[in-house]
């Protein structure tokens, strides 16, 4: 099998500019090259630059896959969206790197050894960005599950000791949003552990409290600032602006306290526990399902049989004319309608009328052997 790798980033502060757009074509002649992103894939070489220089320089966003079991995911944030006491916390080798330059830190998600062999046999990487590129805005706005779901990645591969306590109690765990749901499964985070994660997180602070933070910053911002804001959107900057804006009231935020909360924190064994009880009620929700699903199965099947009993006489003919057909494909289907005829006269008359039956419609098919094997193998007749 060739090598296979996928590239994609995003700008989303602000749209790439010309000078920008030549310098990555001269990097790759063959990828696709928007004002707003870049995507190649390489089945030979690769590519022939560094992300993270190149998410420092122009792109917000990146992910990339290869078929030798890689998956990461990037992004580049203001350095005023993170403090760098959350960003120490939570940094793990090759699980989630997170380093900073003057302007911006760049957060790193890693997949590097899977052993879902299934998923990249058939993965490319495509759909990927337009999932998790949404954690950029939750981070901004304080929330740092996505930096707990990437440490919590660590202790799948019993990296860590289970007296080694999680960096910070972290609210509305048992309540993800859908990016988080899916970076979880980018980087292969064990469902289980996310589940015991979940069980005692505090809840999420109330929508109602974040409109009125809202409506505090913005009672407070600066007139002249606000007149500046105004301005570029007049100007066509309104992108700029709404990110310019949405920063800023980010770090603000940031001020009054992120999504940890004061509950005490967890060791690594209480959440490895929590895993077992989620996967117990993993595993009874499963079995429960499975009875629900058998049990809805066998109403169908007795509602179709009990259909099928109130016309014996045409569903014989409808069979006969199948068998008239002569071909492999005619004998399996009335093998198939036999064998349904079958259980309908068990379940509504009785076997031995159906062998009666049976014995009659088999009369003129008994050279038929093709027929004969078939019906015998289902256990339907029996020369």
């Amino acid at each position: 099998m060739s090598e296979y790798q996928y590239y994609e980033f995003l700008a989303i502060e602000r749209p790439l500019e010309q000078d920008e757009i030549d310098g990555l074509r001269a990097l790759s002649t063959r990828a696709v090259i928007t004002p707003v992103s870049f995507v190649n894939e390489y089945h030979w070489g690769g590519f022939k630059s560094d992300a993270r220089k190149l998410l420092l320089r122009c792109f917000d966003a990146h992910v990339y896959v290869a078929n030798w079991m890689t998956a990461v995911f990037m992004l580049r944030l203001p350095i005023e969206a993170l403090s760098r006491e959350i960003a120490e916390a939570f940094a793990v080798e090759d699980t989630l790197d997170i380093k900073a330059d003057q302007n911006y830190w760049i957060i790193e998600w890693g997949l590097w050894d899977s052993e879902n062999y299934d998923r990249f046999g058939v993965e490319d990487g495509r759909g990927w960005m337009a999932r998790l590129a949404p954690i950029r805005d939750e981070l901004l706005r304080g929330d740092i599950r996505s930096l707990y779901i990437g440490w919590l990645a660590a202790v799948n591969g019993e990296m860590f000791a289970d007296d080694l306590m999680e960096p910070f109690s972290v609210s509305g765990m048992e309540s993800l949003t859908a990016p988080q749901k899916a970076l979880a499964k980018f980087i292969e985070a064990d469902p289980d552990l996310l589940a015991g994660a979940g069980m005692g997180s505090p809840a999420l602070q109330e929508t109602q409290t974040f409109q009125k933070e809202m409506d505090a910053w913005l009672d407070a911002f600066p007139r002249d600032e606000a007149k500046a804001v105004l301005r570029q959107l007049l100007e066509g900057k309104g992108r700029r602006a709404e990110q310019s804006v949405r920063n800023r009231f980010a770090a603000w935020r940031r001020g009054l306290g992120d999504d940890r909360t004061d509950a005490p924190r967890r060791s690594v064994g209480e959440l490895r526990k929590n895993a077992e009880k989620a996967r117990h009620i993993r595993a009874e929700k499963q079995k429960c399902d499975r009875k629900r699903r058998e049990v809805k199965r066998r109403r169908e099947r007795e509602a179709y049989l009990k259909n099928l009993s109130m016309d014996f006489p045409k569903a014989w003919n409808s069979i006969q004319k199948t068998v008239e057909r002569g071909s492999g494909p005619a004998y399996d289907e009335a093998c198939n309608d036999l064998s349904d005829l079958s259980d309908a006269y068990a379940l509504c008359a009785t076997r031995e009328r159906f062998k009666e039956k049976m014995n009659d419609f088999m009369a003129a098919h008994r050279r038929r052997r093709a027929l004969i094997q078939r019906l015998a193998k289902a256990g339907v007749w029996n020369e």
